[in-house]
């Protein structure tokens, strides 16, 4: 591990103020939470994309509390000192701000995360109120939300319109006055995320919503070039890892199949006089 400090949400308002960027990525082992924690990122979010890009489903609503609250377990013991948000998936809170409470707790209190992320607009002011007097910090995510791709036909940018983006800005008001704690605005045009930005206190996290935010998030897979999905124009890609992945397992299997697989050299081998002892064994074993 690093023993680097602990990120916190005053570090995050800190670096705000001072007008540092905030880097955060989704994540979704402990290995590669482990690399990502050697690497310095602020912090990480067991994303709903699990869904997506570990179980293979087309949306991200089928994923499970229990699913994540796995994954956030195994990242926290590979990261300990970043930020840890835990992505609250469909259903999880929608229904009551009781059901919100006690699920937004498993991600608090079972896996050490230091925040749990919601996809909301002013009808859950009371639930994002609810659970932030139960000490439960929020991240309050705002514009393209994909928990609500069905009720909204589809993956699409948020705010084009003048009357759109006013009330996405209201909304981002009204989740501060409800407690939230910060903010991740998702596919909303890059000067309603900096009109945004400019006029409050949270730290704001954008996805794919321009340069302007305190800070930024994709999920890992966009930016490692996995191949899969449809990665947002605007990401970079740091690693073609797709071609670097299959020639590596498929020379493998064409190792195993050839032989040469194991390295023969490599391998452990009993000691001559305790190979001897038991073909001897062996041999009279067949002879009874």
């Amino acid at each position: 591990m690093t023993g680097r400090a602990k990120t916190t949400i005053s570090t995050l308002q800190a670096r705000k103020r001072e007008r540092q960027r905030i880097s955060m990525l989704t994540c979704y082992d402990y290995t590669t939470a482990r690399l990502m924690e050697e690497a310095g990122l602020d912090s990480l979010l067991i994303g709903d994309t699990y869904a997506e890009v570990c179980l293979g489903h087309p949306t991200t609503l089928p994923v499970t509390m229990d699913e994540l609250i796995t994954v956030a377990k195994a990242v926290r013991v590979g990261a300990p000192s970043v930020f840890l948000v835990g992505d609250m998936p469909y259903l999880s809170y929608q229904v009551c701000p009781t059901d919100a409470i006690r699920n937004a707790g498993r991600f608090m209190a079972e896996a050490g995360c230091d925040c749990v992320k919601v996809e909301v607009d002013r009808r859950h002011a009371d639930t994002v109120a609810a659970m932030s007097a139960a000490t439960i910090p929020v991240m309050a995510h705002l514009g393209l939300r994909p928990q609500s791709i069905h009720s909204i036909g589809g993956y699409r940018v948020q705010g084009k319109l003048a009357r759109d983006a006013q009330v996405i800005i209201e909304d981002a008001r009204i989740m501060e006055d409800a407690g939230a704690v910060a903010l991740l605005l998702e596919a909303v045009p890059t000067e309603v995320a900096g009109l945004i930005t400019g006029s409050t206190e949270l730290p704001v996290i954008g996805c794919v919503s321009g340069p302007i935010c305190d800070g930024q998030v994709v999920v890992m897979h966009d930016i490692l070039g996995y191949d899969i999905g449809h990665p947002p124009k605007s990401v970079k890609v740091y690693a073609q890892l797709h071609g670097i992945l299959v020639d590596a397992f498929r020379a493998y299997s064409d190792d195993v199949r050839a032989g040469d697989f194991p390295l023969a050299d490599k391998g452990v081998s009993m000691e001559p006089e305790e190979l001897k002892a038991l073909r001897a064994t062996l041999a009279e074993t067949k002879c009874e």
